[in-house]
């Protein structure tokens, strides 16, 4: 194993699948002789060449329609949208064409196409560079929604995307694309759609979080271990479909959940999460789920560490379901 950033694993993840197989192809704006604006496809294009490393105008709507086309031919394209905030203009591609081909067709035809794009706040990039838009495609029936938290599960998962049948939309934190090291196997590595990871083990709360969140999560399960609580950390690394009988078996132990993400709180993902364990664990609970996420605003530039949760403001959340 080699210990590598969060981007090099990405890098790592595509030349692999593209090394393995010959119709695994990158498109984007820049992937390129730029390496994408994060360097995520660095060396690609002297490596596999321009008919597979295609540099496209700055057209998202075009990126990802044609990456629909070139998967219903027997391609496994990887577009990349090089921030997830310049992907609405591919929506109506996205949760209309490509997460619908498979049921239109009666099961004739998927796309099986995996949109890259990075996501979340934390690099200071303003309200148009930092947004977390993942609840509008969980809410799309048909998509597979991905967000890893560690290098070796940013390979493993991407790897395990591309090889999919399903269309994935794969989001990467990029606030820990060179903030984070970790152990990465070398060569071919998989880590299954679907499976949630315990973090931390825990016994008095379950704290559900993913993405860039996750080491905020740690450090405020840190500080409340100094006050004597035990928080256990779930990070569900596929969004949906949601490891939910994870969730289900800490919460049932713990009797408590918090759950953490940077999105807005209205309609955010911890809301369905929220309603999940409602439903399936309300004879256990101890206390009402608790969310800390990002405020119902603009995501702002000067006031981005007021607005990003932070260990503090989790560890608040955790207090309070000790307290309830």
């Amino acid at each position: 194993m080699a210990e590598v950033t969060l981007i090099k694993a990405i890098n790592d993840a595509l030349a692999t699948e593209m090394a393995r197989d010959l119709s695994v192809c990158v498109l984007g704006e820049d992937v390129g002789r730029g390496g994408g604006v994060f360097r995520a496809t660095e060396g690609l294009l002297r490596r596999f060449g321009p008919e597979r490393v295609i540099d496209t105008p700055l057209n998202e709507v075009g990126i990802v329609g044609m990456a629909i086309g070139m998967a219903m031919n027997g391609l496994r394209p990887v577009a990349e949208i090089e921030f997830v905030d310049f992907i609405y203009p591919a929506f109506d591609q996205i949760v209309s064409e490509m997460a619908k081909m498979r049921y239109r067709s009666a099961g004739q035809f998927t796309a099986a196409v995996v949109v890259r794009a990075p996501s979340g706040g934390g690099i200071k990039g303003g309200h148009y560079h930092s947004q977390s838009p993942e609840a509008y495609f969980i809410h799309t029936a048909g998509l597979v929604v991905v967000m890893p938290s560690t290098p070796s599960d940013a390979k493993g998962l991407l790897a395990s995307a591309i090889r999919g049948e399903d269309p994935v939309i794969f989001l990467e934190p990029k606030a820990l694309y060179r903030t984070v090291k970790g152990e990465v196997p070398q060569g071919e590595h998989l880590v299954p759609i679907g499976k949630g990871r315990i973090v931390r083990p825990g016994a008095d709360v379950t704290l559900v979080t993913w993405g860039a969140m996750v080491p905020v999560a740690g450090k405020a399960a840190a500080a409340a271990a100094a006050e004597g609580v035990d928080v256990e950390i779930i990070d569900p690394r596929t969004l949906w479909p949601l490891d939910i009988g994870m969730i289900e078996a800490s919460v049932n132990r713990t009797g408590r959940a918090v759950v953490l993400h940077e999105a807005p709180r209205t309609c955010g993902f911890g809301a369905e999460i929220a309603a999940l364990i409602q439903e399936r664990c309300f004879l256990h609970m101890k206390a009402p789920v608790a969310r800390v996420t990002g405020f119902d605003t603009p995501f702002p530039y000067a006031l981005e560490k007021s607005y990003l949760p932070d260990p503090e403001r989790t560890l608040r959340a955790i207090r309070a379901s000790m307290d309830f």
